[in-house]
């Protein structure tokens, strides 16, 4: 049986506003209490302003008040395994530590599983900041 989180990813695929790549993605975040949210990508002729899936869906749990994740499934609807891209890793990474599953569909009944730190190795974070501001009141 597919994952219950692959499955409302690969649901809201059909909501995604893709004019000019055609390339549909889905993806559902789950909080640490259980409740799901869910993203599509949408796309803008000028390609800067299109968002990501995967920061539709953690926009839409912050905006209820959510901080806490504990995992992601992302689809596409070529089920290719997709993977969250450099800028939604870097957004995740705002909320989630090392150890954040993120769940890829390869179609059918398969997954791959990676953890957040496998696919964004020394991230830039809320300590790296505080460390360069730190460093810099040295000199």
């Amino acid at each position: 049986m597919v994952d219950e989180l692959v499955q409302k990813a690969r649901e809201v695929l059909s909501n995604a506003h893709v004019p000019y790549s055609e390339y549909r993605v889905g993806a559902a975040l789950r909080t640490a209490d259980g409740t799901v949210f869910v993203g599509c990508n949408i796309e803008n002729a000028n390609y800067s302003n299109s968002l990501h899936a995967e920061e539709v869906a953690i926009a839409e749990a912050v905006k209820n008040g959510y901080r806490t994740f504990d995992r992601i499934a992302v689809s596409s609807g070529v089920r290719d395994g997709v993977t969250p891209c450099g800028m939604c890793r870097q957004t995740l990474t705002e909320f989630c530590d090392d150890s954040f599953v993120v769940v890829c569909d390869e179609g059918g009944e398969e997954t791959s599983e990676y953890t957040l730190g496998e696919l964004l190795p020394n991230t830039i974070s809320e300590g790296t900041l505080s460390d360069a501001a730190d460093h810099s009141d040295r000199n």
